[in-house]
């Protein structure tokens, strides 16, 4: 059980509201004035339904795995509509349970998804080779040749990574590539026919022109001129989406589009879609984080902070990606590619301990009961060290990872200390791209708010980061919904905006105006602890490189 899965049950609100006021939450769905949000996370696919105002209604969800084939992670295609169509019957059969009502139309949909990978399909709509994933680390040539040419970061994850390795590898599928697109937009489309996407996942298939709200010309035509000897019978935009910004119009559900996501036929065609976008974007509107010197952090089964720019960097750092929001504005995004999924398998080697005592497994009161026990250890987790590197970490240079637990026998090796450095480790390689971003680049945050399952247990996983990035951390009492919530805001904002309203506005005064938040402010010993803790890492990332080396 991830650790972003076990308050699944809803929060407080839903289940006073559904308590208090059925009838009225009935009446709202029956009547199709709630908005649908799903998306696709790394280990679970989540439906959010929320009424205008954007309290949540009803949830459902779907477990799923990425599965390595052929040395690259990704998700075989039927698993994908599999996952769709129980995420959304799950909604709809708690919603009939809750309510006494089925899910007919709704007043609009948005759907999001793990940003970047590559999803390449044929004139004919058949997927050409299998769905690779963000997690993947094999594009580094094709990475920094583009780094180089464009003069700007380009991820290994980037779907212009993975097409430019295709091309270098002379990949035969390649010739045939009639449209690319990332798995919000292919689900998108598949639901409306529009080949678009939202300009917050745009930007992270290739950079985006901020002032212009789409791809930047002048790299894509340097990326034709590329591979103009290629012979490949296409150019760059003509199998790209076409880049639109948030309350943009993306479609309707189509007939077809409304029997693949809801196999009983109960839901009607012609509802509205927003934008498809990216995790980043909608942790960005889930945190109320798309105004210039606001900040979240997303912790999960990969973390990522999201700081949105005010000016521009003086120059492209490998450690920082640019990306936008999903109005377009510049975000200096920090990627890890690892973070809770160590933390999990440790907390679950204590759930096997718990079940051969024969004492029944509560696991939100274990993840409790040893976060707890992490946040009472010594600042510097008495010389202990954890490498969370399930998968490679680009981040800190590696294209394979190896997870470690490391300790001599002279460190203080208890229970408080073992949790800390694992707490430590899943925020750790975030605090290498911050430190450029405040020190070097001396960038201004007012607010930096964090989301996701490191944050379920109060006050612990803040308070961890808080020491990590040397900043005030807050927690809103939203910050359990996640990115299905935030698509749903943008799907509610496509149809509700008034006439000139920008989405920063329709956040801060329609959604986020009565939302309470709590801060927590960096200890100075906590900062010198994790300084000595990221020092004592450092030196030890040798020890990493062995591991991966002896296969």
């Amino acid at each position: 059980m991830a650790i972003i899965d076990f308050f699944k049950t809803g929060n407080a609100y839903l289940k006073s509201t559904t308590m208090v006021f059925p009838l009225e939450i009935a009446e709202v769905i029956r009547s199709g004035k709630a908005f649908l949000g799903i998306e696709f996370g790394s280990t679970r696919i989540k439906a959010v339904l929320i009424d205008d105002k954007g309290k949540p209604l009803s949830q459902g969800a779907f477990e799923w795995e990425n599965q390595l084939v052929d040395g690259l992670w990704t998700y075989d295609i039927d698993i994908i509509w599999k996952g769709l169509q129980e995420c959304y019957s799950d909604l709809r059969t708690n919603v009939k349970n809750e309510y006494q009502v089925e899910i007919t139309s709704l007043a609009g949909i948005g759907i999001s998804a793990m940003m970047h990978g590559y999803m390449a399909f044929d004139k004919n709509q058949k997927i050409l080779v299998p769905f690779r994933t963000w997690r993947n680390t094999n594009t580094g040539v094709a990475a920094r040749k583009l780094s180089d040419l464009f003069n700007f970061n380009i991820p290994l994850r980037w779907s212009i990574s993975h097409l430019y390795q295709a091309i270098l590898n002379k990949e035969p599928h390649v010739k045939d590539i009639d449209f690319l697109t990332t798995l919000a937009g292919y689900i998108h489309w598949q639901l409306t026919g529009k080949k678009v996407l939202g300009v917050g996942d745009a930007s992270g298939m290739i950079p985006v022109d901020s002032s212009a709200g789409t791809y930047s010309s002048a790299m894509v035509k340097k990326f034709d001129e590329l591979i103009s000897d290629e012979g490949l019978g296409w150019r760059l935009l003509d199998i790209l989406p076409e880049s639109i910004p948030s309350g943009a119009d993306a479609g309707t559900l189509t007939s077809e589009g409304a029997k693949l996501l809801d196999i009983s036929g109960n839901l009607q065609a012609g509802i509205p879609l927003c934008p498809p976008e990216g995790d980043a974007g909608t942790g960005m509107v889930a945190t109320n984080a798309v105004k210039p010197r606001t900040g979240n952090v997303s912790a999960g089964t990969s973390s990522f902070s999201m700081i949105v720019l005010d000016k521009e960097l003086s120059k492209p750092y490998e450690a920082v990606d640019m990306v936008t929001t999903p109005e377009g504005n510049p975000v200096a995004m920090v990627h890890c590619n690892n973070c809770t999924s160590d933390l999990n398998a440790w907390v679950n080697l204590f759930k096997e301990y718990q079940n051969l005592l024969g004492i029944p497994v509560d696991m939100s009161q274990i993840y409790s009961k040893l976060f707890e026990a992490g946040d009472k250890g010594d600042p510097d987790c008495g010389g202990l060290l954890s490498f969370n590197y399930v998968s490679g970490e680009p981040v800190t240079g590696f294209s394979d990872g190896r997870p470690l637990f490391v300790r001599s026998a002279v460190d203080k090796f208890n229970l408080a200390n073992f949790m800390r450095t694992i707490l430590y480790a899943t925020v750790c390689v975030l605090k290498f791209g911050n430190d450029i971003l405040f020190n070097d680049e001396n960038v201004q945050v007012d607010r930096i708010t964090g989301h996701g399952g490191l944050f379920k247990v109060p006050g612990v996983g803040q308070r961890i980061l808080a020491a990590a990035l040397a900043s005030p951390i807050s927690v809103m009492e939203t910050a359990g919904e996640g990115g299905a919530w935030g698509i749903a805001l943008l799907a509610a904002y496509r149809v509700l905006k008034k006439e000139g309203q920008s989405l920063s506005d329709y956040l801060e005064t329609e959604i986020f105006a009565n939302c309470s938040a709590t801060e927590v402010k960096p200890k100075p010993e906590d900062i010198e602890g994790f300084n000595k803790y990221l020092q004592n890492y450092c030196k030890a990332l040798e020890i990493e490189k062995a591991a991966v080396a002896c296969k």
